[in-house]
């Protein structure tokens, strides 16, 4: 049984389409968390292995690499805001 299945069983069996909206939100939510999780992961494995190589420019590289996981992050935000307006 899948995830989305489930949801649409729980929303039947208690007769409200209210929490069918909620559970799809927040799968919604759950996979729009994973792009932005594996971005970051890859920025900043990179980031590092950047900084091994080359020392000396470390503090370039790492605020490039705080640039990339705000950019990353601000798209997990936004499917966070979307699960509350969507879900209400």
């Amino acid at each position: 049984m899948s995830l989305m299945h489930a949801v649409i069983v729980i929303a039947e069996v208690t007769g409200e389409l209210s929490n069918l909206n909620k559970g799809l939100a927040a799968v919604g939510y759950g996979l729009a968390a994973i792009g932005p999780g594996a971005g970051i992961g890859i920025v900043v494995g990179n980031a590092v292995q950047a900084m091994a190589r080359q020392p000396e420019s470390a503090g370039m590289v790492r605020t490039t690499m705080f640039l990339g996981i705000a950019f990353a992050e601000a798209l997990a935000l936004i499917g966070f805001v979307l699960v509350f307006l969507t879900g209400s």
